[in-house]
């Protein structure tokens, strides 16, 4: 059956691409349809159809899900040109185009594959290393051969006893390791990761090459591993759907999802809205953002989650902004959805400004926010709204309980529709 698929045109950090094609054309699945503009990737058609639809945003195609794999391969290239042409970008989220980044030069440096999951509920990259260990372990190494890398980690939760197995069967190069990860957000931060991993905690405003060292997705580990040996460009993306779903609060995973397809479409095929909800977030609980059904996959998606219905908030709010979860616009949003006036706002004490926007001195690691929650109880708040990390959280509700504030975490609603514990105290 034909449906539309909106591939949105500014998929990655930089520039929106430009178009290179007209309403009414027929494109073949793999066909090139938007050339990057400066810093970005190429965007290729997900499926085969008729565009209908070409403005500056976007590009509709009224087309057919394919049910096998055909697609207009890449053309010919080097390892490099491979993966540039094949419009590949960080699938983790960040959206940073995966050709410059495998395009610069750590000779003797490490490439660490980011199997974290470092978000509560998302694990479609702990099923695609569960399902195929051999697509994510040859990324890496072509990820390493492309940066002339000597070393490459595999940095994943020791929880994730099943994934591990799998992967340490096929590492056949001495060269690479596994490193089991501890289960806390936001273990998977680029910072966090070079922490634990090397035993190096660079400082805010320092990015991963500065100790030569290059952070890549596992799912884009993959896709640079479909484009060099076959040819084949972005075209999907691997999903976690879960929430207040019929069937209940299961998270399902969809591989190889098209990318274009409508947010409410995924939903209505883990099963379909259970009743009234909250909102639909798209990726994670912590760093995500609420759309609505009409939206469509990108490049970057890593989940669809519908939540519960908002609890109204009794008193005003006092928001407590860290910089590993939701932003302070994202804080207010959830304020007003909760009926709350905003009665203050205070950012976590080691969130400091750099690179554009707030980073954590330490991922991970709080020192205490008891000066945070005082300062937000003068300022006239009768219960809190945070987004921190675990450990923060955890400073948090040593005190506000004590002080009869009540807490609300961003995550809550997403958390309550998996039958989660709430983030709070830190489990022991």
């Amino acid at each position: 059956m034909n449906r539309d698929y909106k591939l949105l045109l500014k998929q990655h950090i930089g520039k929106p691409d430009i178009p290179c094609v007209q309403e009414g054309d027929w494109v073949e699945r793999g066909e090139r349809i938007a050339l990057v503009d400066g810093r970005g990737a190429d965007l290729h058609a997900s499926v085969s159809g008729t565009v209908i639809k070409v403005d500056s945003e976007n590009i509709v195609i009224r087309g057919e899900k394919p049910e096998h794999d055909v697609f207009k391969p890449l053309p010919p290239g080097d390892l490099r040109e491979r993966i540039r042409s094949a419009g590949i970008v960080g699938m983790g989220g960040a959206g940073f185009p995966t050709g410059i980044k495998l395009n610069q030069e750590i000779n003797g440096g490490t490439v660490i594959a980011n199997a974290a999951e470092c978000e509560p509920i998302l694990n479609h990259n702990v099923k695609q290393i569960e399902a195929n260990p051999d697509e994510v372990y040859r990324g890496l190494l072509y990820a390493m051969e492309a940066v002339g890398a000597a070393s490459g980690i595999i940095a994943i939760k020791a929880k994730h006893r099943q994934a591990i197995a799998q992967i340490e069967k096929v590492i056949r190069d001495e060269r690479i390791t596994v490193f089991p990860l501890r289960d806390l957000y936001p273990i998977g931060e680029e910072r966090a990761l070079i922490r634990d991993t090397l035993g190096v905690l660079l400082p805010p405003e320092a990015r991963a090459i500065t100790v030569n060292t290059i952070i890549i997705n596992t799912e884009t580990l993959s896709r640079v591993t479909q484009a060099v040996e076959l040819g084949r460009p972005a075209l999907s993306k691997n999903i976690t759907v879960a929430g207040r779903l019929r069937g209940g609060p299961k998270a399902q995973v969809f591989m190889d999802v098209p990318i274009g397809t409508c947010v409410g479409d995924l939903i209505e095929a883990a099963g379909g809205i259970d009743g009234d909800y909250g909102e639909i977030i798209m990726d994670g609980p912590f760093m995500g953002h609420s759309v609505t059904p009409d939206d469509v996959v990108t490049k970057t998606t890593g989940g669809i989650i519908v939540t519960m219905p908002f609890l109204q908030a009794k008193a005003p709010l006092g928001l407590l902004v860290c910089a590993c979860g939701a932003s302070e616009a994202r804080m207010r949003e959830l304020a007003k959805k909760m009926g709350a006036e905003v009665a203050g706002v205070e950012t976590c004490k080691h969130a400091v400004y750099a690179r554009g926007s707030l980073k954590c001195r330490n991922p991970g690691v709080c020192p205490g926010q008891a000066d945070r929650v005082l300062r937000l109880r003068k300022a006239g708040a009768g219960a809190l709204l945070i987004g921190n990390c675990s450990d923060c959280s955890n400073t948090v509700m040593s005190l506000a309980p004590k002080l009869h504030i009540p807490v609300h975490h961003v995550t809550d609603n997403a958390m309550r529709a998996m039958n989660l514990h709430l983030i709070r105290k830190l489990q022991k």
